[in-house]
Order: structure tokens, then sequence, then C-alpha cells
């Protein structure tokens, strides 16, 4: 559906339309190794021959690219098959190719289908950031979707997907169905795999000072730093700004460092670790100091208790 809007001379002009669309992305795998391994030169070349594919494969496959950003394009299709199609064709593709030094290249894709926004030859909305998501979920080789898009292939492409369970998404309310798309048609790449058992709803209990959070399905983010705009204000000075968050990812919740002096955490019986710019599970209880090691100050931490 159009939008439109007076421009100011007076003159009517469309500035939006939104309708159904898959979004597909398509990232080069490993590009920041490829450049320490190859150099600048021959690793931007190695590149530049990977998007030439993605985008002469969406174009073919009736897709619109709708632009590159660094080494990922990203593409709209008009349907759910024609994104996989594309996928499919673009793994194949790039699979064939080497670099200079003989060493095979990836990409790793995702897609999703949904109401879009095409703002100025942009595409905005939320079938965008999850089909982002998707992506980020896929590995070197693999191609990710949801079950909401898998649920619109066909039956020929829909054999073709692997059920992966639910994953927590960031903005979404409720986990999200997440599926591969298998395109090498080996007999073991094709063995369908058993249901998974549905997971019980993960919870953690957190405690800072007087107060007490906690996080489950509902509320399934959790921001910690000194920024007076995060979930939980830090305020020892050795703490980061947006020193940390902790996320679920289906049963289970993660502990993500983003902080400059580390977090120091301890689970009821181990010994005390530092992580910085890292990820750990946490498990069981325990206790989270921010910028240094409890025993240095114990006058601030956040208490968890993980429950099943």
């Amino acid at each position: 559906m159009p939008y439109t809007c007076d421009d100011p001379t007076g003159n009517r002009r469309m500035t939006t339309s939104t309708r159904n669309l898959a979004v597909l992305f398509a990232d080069v795998s490993g590009s920041t190794k490829l450049y320490e391994m190859l150099g600048n030169a021959d690793a931007q070349q190695a590149i530049d021959r990977c998007l030439a594919i993605v985008k002469r494969v969406c174009s073919d496959t009736g897709g619109n690219v709708v632009k590159t950003i660094g080494d990922e394009v990203l593409a709209t299709f008009p349907t759910s098959d024609a994104a996989a199609q594309a996928a499919i064709e673009i793994q194949m593709r790039v699979a064939s190719q080497r670099t200079s030094r003989g060493t095979g290249l990836s990409m790793h894709i995702g897609f999703h289908a949904g109401p879009t926004i095409e703002d100025a030859g942009d595409v905005f909305g939320d079938a965008v950031n999850v089909a982002a998501r998707m992506t980020s979920f896929a590995a070197g080789g693999q191609i990710f979707t949801t079950a909401q898009t898998v649920a619109e292939l066909s039956p020929v492409l829909r054999g073709r997907t692997r059920d992966h369970a639910a994953q927590t998404v960031k903005g979404k309310e409720h986990d999200i169905g997440l599926f591969e798309l298998l395109w090498q048609d080996s007999e073991d790449e094709l063995t369908a795999m058993s249901p998974r058992a549905a997971l019980a709803p993960a919870m953690v209990k957190l405690v800072h000072g007087l107060r007490k959070i906690e996080l489950g399905e509902a509320h399934s983010v959790l921001t910690l730093g000194r920024d007076l705009q995060s979930d939980v204000v830090i305020a020892d000075r050795k703490a980061s700004r947006m020193h940390a968050r902790i996320e679920r990812r289906r049963d289970k919740f993660v502990f993500i460092d983003h902080s400059s002096n580390g977090s120091w955490i301890s689970i009821e019986g181990e010994p005390e670790i530092m992580i910085r710019r890292e990820e750990l599970m946490l498990r069981g209880r325990g206790r989270i100091s921010f910028g240094h090691a409890h025993a240095d100050d114990p006058s601030e931490f956040l208490g968890f208790s993980c429950l099943d």
C-alpha cells in the first residue's frame, strides 16, 4: 500500500509503500580472517567475487538487491520459494570458489517473509530484523529461516528443511522456530531429524542490592552498566557505561560482557573467573562483580539463581 505526501512545491509524491516480501541477507563468512590470511587486495577480490555471485543469483531468481553493507547483501523477493531457491543457488556457486591460496569460501544466509516498508530504495520492518537475526544464527555454508517462512514454502522445498528448535530473538515476545534449509544433496544432509522435545521455559532470578528481578519468556533481556538508561544501573566507577547484558537463549541464560575492565563471575562451588568481551552461560547460583574481583570491593554485585 503506497503512502504519499506533499513536497515543498505542493506536488504529490510517493514516499513509502508496504507489502509482504521475503527478505534475505547473505554474508561472506570469516571476512576478517580472509584479510589477515590473504592481505587486503586478495581478500577484497575474493569477497567481491562472492558478492557478485549473490547479486547475480538474486537478480536471476526474481529478487531485488536492495543494498550491499560491507561484505553482506540485502535482497528482497516476492515469495519465500524465490528466496529459498536463491539461497540454495548462492551456496552452490560460492562453494566452488577458491581464494588465491586455494582455500574455500562460504556464505551464511538467513531469510524471513513478512510485512515490509519500502522507502527511497531501502526496506525496513520486522521482517528485515528477523531475517538479519536468522543470518547471525547461521554458520558458514548454512541457510536459516523461520517456522513461519517454512510454512509458506512449496512441499519440495519444505522437505529440505531441518528443525533446529526455537530461539530467543531480541525484541520478540515469544521464541521463533528456527529451521535450516539444506542445499547439499547428499543422503546424510537430507536425513530428517527426529522432533525435538519441547523445552520448559527457563527463568533466572537476579538480586541487585534491594532490587529483585526475574527474567523469563516475557522479559528475556537485561542490560547492565553505569549508563542511566541501563535496566540495572551499576554505581561502581570501574564498570563500563554499557557493561554487559543477560539474554535468554531457548532454555538457557547467557551473560555477555562488553566492558573494558571485565566481569568477575562466581558460580557456587567453583572458583571465581574473569571474562572480558566474552560470553558465559549462567548456571546454578552465583554472583557477578563489575570491573574487579568480588574480594576487592564486595559492596556491589549481582546475584543470580537459575531455575529449570
